[in-house]
């Protein structure tokens, strides 16, 4: 579970990032990186592909500058991942939901613009 959400921070079990994420239900990977920066690649994904949750949750930063190329979305769905993306406090409350209902899910988390 991700406890809280503000610009530029998320604070997951307890411990604070500061540094886009991805949250799995038993970890973090903290220092995500995307190789275009505010474009969503297939291969800014690569290590959740291969975990294959049944739902992904991208946060496009507080304000929604990050964007995701309708191909990705195509890509990712056709692997039978369900993906949302939404603005990251949006994405974060979603990714709680998901888990507190027993869904196994991912979350990739841009944390500021």
């Amino acid at each position: 579970m991700i406890d809280s959400y503000s610009f530029g921070k998320v604070v997951v079990a307890g411990r604070t990032y500061t540094s886009d994420v991805i949250v799995y239900p038993d970890r973090v990977r903290e220092g995500w990186w995307r190789r275009e920066g505010h474009s969503l690649c297939l291969e800014d994904l690569k290590e959740v592909l291969e975990w294959r949750p049944d739902v992904l949750v991208v946060g496009t930063g507080a304000y929604g500058a990050m964007k995701v190329p309708e191909s990705v979305v195509e890509a990712i769905e056709s692997l039978g991942i369900r993906f949302v993306a939404k603005p990251t406090r949006e994405a974060v409350e979603e990714f709680n939901r998901l888990l507190k209902s027993g869904v196994k899910a991912a979350a990739a988390l841009h944390l500021t613009c």
